[in-house]
């Protein structure tokens, strides 16, 4: 039987430690050490990164392709010199030098100014049947985030986190193991920053000083130590190189930046069509609906429920006239029919492309469709076939794939019988022959690669259209393919407030199209508690209402006219802030740098934000301080070093300080930095409702600066030029504010539209946009 959870191998025998350092081999960026059997590698990729491998063997496991997109000979040689000592090895690099120990080949990585970061602490790396670890020092004053998708508080001192993805349902602020596995982390302290990513896609996990005061661990059930340190000093200089490393995110079409909206299940075409006309009556903007599993014949993947969805095509082709998109779920278990005619899985059967266990039988669990098994999506071949099989969804007209339950999660019986959770047996063979492994090695990649298959899928299918990926479980690397949403969240105030730094560190961990479930999705929220959380989600960068079946109904017009009348209003600013979002979707696209973040990212030499986890930013210029607490109508507020703008009165102050602000039901605390500065569209009902023609700029007193993105919001075409950014300026001149406007630059030219550029407090000018650089003195 699969293994249930909980019960993953362990020993406990003694750790072995690695030798002294015997002998050295160089090669252009490799420093190889013969510890006397054991070998360690150390490769120098950048200025700021290098790759650490321990191989207690002396032989080094085979390249993976899984998760690391850019492999060590893909990176431009980067010079470094090397200096010997009785006692030491040194590397120096233009940003870095680490000093390995020749005794114990221990190591300690310094930067330009002699500080010490990622230091080796005794027994240093090591291990022992089935595992392999290293240990390092936390150094004084040094904080943690990251680790991908993690409940509880931003920083993550103190605490132990497991790599295994899981169907976290019910999951709370102790919950460790998550759908998302993403080993990776950073550290920070003023003026020094680092990250770890942890390359094993086996189980691993970190201790961050929980176990031993002072120390962190990093350990994994794979065969080998295999790491990268990367060198910051900032987190944005760790994000950009990480995702270097595990890729960026494509831009979204514009309309997946939209609200979405969504019920466990909206079962019917009626009920759709009464959803998406509410939507419209009460002119309330929304830009998508999705469609959960009872859209299905039987929860057969790929199919459609004869009796609910008779007629998909003229649904969506309807819903389309509106101005929504269709996105529907896809989960990865094949119904076991083998006396019906599934062609699904009689494909899949034929083809040899389900997931087997070691001795050959098919490997099944329980899930929607009862006895049901599971592609191997880490065969290229497979994922083809599964791509293919979208057409039943595309030619419908869907828009957007959502893929759920692929930790995987599977019962060993029927829903309703007790069953409990499991998972593909450890030993079940996984990918092509070529790159074959086990399920231990893999089982952290299932959500991954199925979300790589949707998205491929969706390109072939829709050539000419972007479109929309979602996936509940990945592994690092899943911003190539999906945007992510924080699974079955609750009801309740606590998961309201822990939206915030869960998303934060997915940001952290370089996933930045990520959102939590509005409302929350298990369990009946109150009218202050829907009202308090659509105005954090306008903040989210995937903005998605979700529920439950057997919850409340949680559309924004069923808590009464107040709670509706908040709803619109602050769906409505999302909208009118769709250029500012979009840019900050083309920077993610390009640096990999989070859309929503905390205020340590853009200021991490003030330790007062290292633990601020309740406020945050979007992109650089605004900065929300919302309210997650019934009953609350005023906060406290830190404002870091600088001059800072109420978003709603104008109000100015001077940071760093703390300030209480009113916050009554109808009003999210917002604040703007001086020197932003916000381009905003008018509002629509759904993104190009109309064309864009009218663009205000809203600046605020003070020195910034801004580049503004734009292309058609939806085609490919901008991957061939065809797309513009514009780079605004403002600054002080004497006493006057002076705004300069760059000439645009790009293929893509917008339409006719009057540009409104509002000096916030003091005036605004307008001017037809003809793409040439002005200067407008205020």
């Amino acid at each position: 039987m699969p293994q249930v959870f909980g019960k993953l191998p362990t020993t406990t025998q003694p750790w072995s430690t690695i030798g002294a350092v015997q002998s050295i081999q160089k090669d252009d960026r490799t420093l190889h050490l013969d510890c006397g059997g054991p070998k360690l590698a150390i490769t120098i990729l950048a200025p700021n990164l290098i790759r650490v491998r321990l191989a207690p063997t002396g032989t080094f496991q085979p390249r993976r392709s899984w998760a690391v997109t850019k492999d060590d000979q893909d990176w431009p040689a980067t010079s470094f010199d090397l200096e010997e000592t009785p006692s030491t090895i040194e590397i120096k690099t233009a940003q870095i030098r680490v000093s390995i120990q020749r005794d114990t080949a221990q190591f300690t990585c310094f930067d330009n100014q002699n500080r010490p970061f990622a230091q080796d602490i005794a027994p240093g790396m090591a291990w022992r049947a089935g595992a392999i670890a290293a240990w390092k020092q936390i150094e004084a004053d040094e904080h943690f985030y990251g680790f991908g998708e993690r409940t509880g508080f931003l920083d993550k001192l103190a605490e132990v986190k497991t790599n295994w993805t899981t169907d976290a349902l019910d999951y709370g602020s102790l919950s460790d193991e998550m759908y998302q596995a993403i080993p990776v982390f950073m550290a920070l302290r003023p003026e020094v920053g680092y990250g770890i990513f942890f390359n094993s896609t086996y189980w691993s996990q970190f201790d961050i000083g929980a176990d031993q005061a002072g120390v962190w661990r990093m350990e994994t059930r794979g065969p080998e130590l295999d790491y990268y340190i990367i060198y910051g000093p900032t987190p944005a200089q760790i994000i950009h190189t990480y995702t270097e490393l595990t890729g960026r995110m494509s831009l979204p079409p514009q309309w997946a930046i939209g609200y979405h909206q969504c019920r466990w299940s909206y079962e019917s075409e009626d009920v759709v069509q009464t959803i998406a006309h509410e939507f419209r009556e009460r002119r309330i903007p929304c830009d998508v609906i999705h469609l959960d599993i009872d859209y299905m014949n039987g929860y057969r993947v790929f199919t459609w429920s004869p009796k609910r969805f008779p007629q998909p095509d003229k649904l969506i082709r309807n819903l389309a006239e509106d101005g929504f998109k269709t996105v529907t779920i896809v989960d990865p278990g094949v119904k076991y029919e083998p006396e019906a005619d599934y062609t699904v899985f009689d494909q899949g059967l034929e083809k040899d492309y389900f997931v087997r266990k070691a001795d050959g039988q098919l490997v099944h669990g329980y899930v929607w469709p009862s006895k049901a098994v599971f592609p191997d999506f880490l065969r290229p071949e497979v994922r083809s076939w599964w791509a293919d099989w979208h057409k039943n969804l595309t030619e419908a007209g869907v828009a957007g794939i959502w893929n759920d339950m692929n930790e995987p999660a599977l019962d060993d019986r029927p829903f309703g019988d007790n069953g409990n959770k499991i998972w593909f047996p450890l030993d079940a063979p996984q990918g092509p022959k070529d790159e074959q492994a086990t399920h231990a090695e893999t089982h952290n990649l299932y959500g991954l690669n199925m979300a790589q298959a949707s998205a491929q899928a969706l390109e072939k299918l829709r050539p000419t259209e972007r479109s929309f990926v979602l996936t509940r479980s990945g592994y690092a690397g899943v911003q190539r393919w999906s945007s992510v949403w924080m699974g079955d969240n609750q009801s309740l105030w606590e998961h309201l407030e822990m939206s915030l730094p869960m998303l934060c560190n997915m940001g952290l961990s370089g996933v930045p199209f990520v959102g939590c479930d509005i409302g929350g999705f298990a369990g009946n929220a109150t009218a202050e508690l829907f009202a308090r959380w659509m105005q954090v989600g306008m903040l989210y960068p995937l903005m998605r209402g979700h529920s439950s079946m057997g919850t409340a109904q949680h559309e924004p017009w069923v808590f009464g006219d107040r709670v509706e009348a908040i709803c619109r209003e602050y769906i409505e600013l999302r909208y009118r802030l769709l250029p500012y979002l979009y840019s900050l979707f083309w920077s993610a696209a390009t640096t990999g740098e989070p859309i929503l973040r905390p205020l340590l990212y853009q200021y991490p030499n003030d330790p007062k934000t290292y633990s601020l986890y309740d406020q945050v930013l979007l992109g650089p210029s605004l900065m929300a301080a919302p309210v997650y607490r019934p009953g609350v109508e005023c906060r406290a507020v830190y404002l870091p070093a600088g001059t800072w703008y109420d978003w709603w009165s104008g109000e100015q102050f001077e940071g760093p300080t703390h300030i209480l602000a009113d916050a009554p039901l109808e009003r999210m605390p917002l604040y703007v930095a001086a020197g932003s500065i916000i381009p905003m569209a008018p509002v629509m009902q759904y993104v190009n409702e109309r064309s864009l023609d009218e663009l205000r700029l809203r600046v605020w007193p003070g020195t910034g600066e801004w580049t503004h993105y734009e292309d058609d919001g939806h085609t490919f075409e901008y991957r061939d030029g065809a797309w513009a950014t514009t780079h605004y300026r403002v600054f002080p001149e004497g006493q006057q504010p002076v705004v300069e406007i760059a000439a645009r630059q790009g293929k893509w030219t917008p339409s006719d539209r009057e540009i409104i550029v509002e000096l916030v407090g003091i005036g605004e000018q307008r001017f037809k946009d003809d793409g040439t650089a002005r200067r407008l003195t205020f």
